[in-house]
């Protein structure tokens, strides 16, 4: 336990000096982001079914080369799907699809959450805003994952948007350039 806090202790000192720098250091390479995202799933489910919840895929984007700093933006759908499953008060389903639109894919994360009320979704990715999760009281951070988030699909010349309704879930968008040679 002490030595996964420390871990996560030390992924926030990183997260943290990101933000120091105005631009972040990507190490880009072409990646098939369906693929990146199965892969993202694979090692994620454990942690849903272990709550008896379930991850339903829906990967339809045909054109989905990218040019990405891979570990970034796994740490971006992680930190997603993360924050889906941390949020959640009943049996977690999380629905990760990806499609299309124009030279861009999109890629969007559900859940079946807490939600968000619209006060708040303005300020969450701000760094250290924190939204006060009522009687979920284990859900431990400073307020800097969705700050990070945005800045490393911004980076990507990405944008990231959000929805959400209290008592429903949340829906994050993220919509980045595509390959065109592809």
């Amino acid at each position: 336990d002490e030595t996964k806090r420390l871990s996560l202790q030390v992924e926030k000192l990183l997260q943290m000096s990101m933000f120091e720098n105005e631009k972040s250091t990507l190490k880009l390479s072409e990646i098939h982001l369906n693929n990146l995202i199965k892969d993202i799933i694979s090692s994620f489910s454990l942690k849903v079914t272990s709550k008896g919840g379930e991850i339903v895929t829906n990967l339809k984007a045909t054109k989905d080369m990218v040019l990405i700093d891979e570990i970034h933006f796994t740490n971006v759908i992680f930190n997603l799907m993360d924050n889906a499953l941390k949020y959640c008060d009943k049996t977690p389903i999380l629905t990760l699809e990806t499609w299309n639109e124009k030279d861009n894919i999109c890629v969007s994360i559900e859940d079946n959450g807490i939600g968000i009320k619209k006060e708040h979704l303005k300020k969450i990715f701000e760094k250290f805003y924190r939204v006060s999760t009522g009687n979920l009281h284990n859900v431990k951070g400073f307020g800097l994952g969705l700050a990070y988030v945005r800045k490393i699909v911004k980076d990507h010349q990405g944008v990231i948007k959000v929805e959400s309704e209290v008592g429903l879930g949340t829906k994050f968008r993220i919509i980045i350039p595509t390959i065109k040679n592809y």
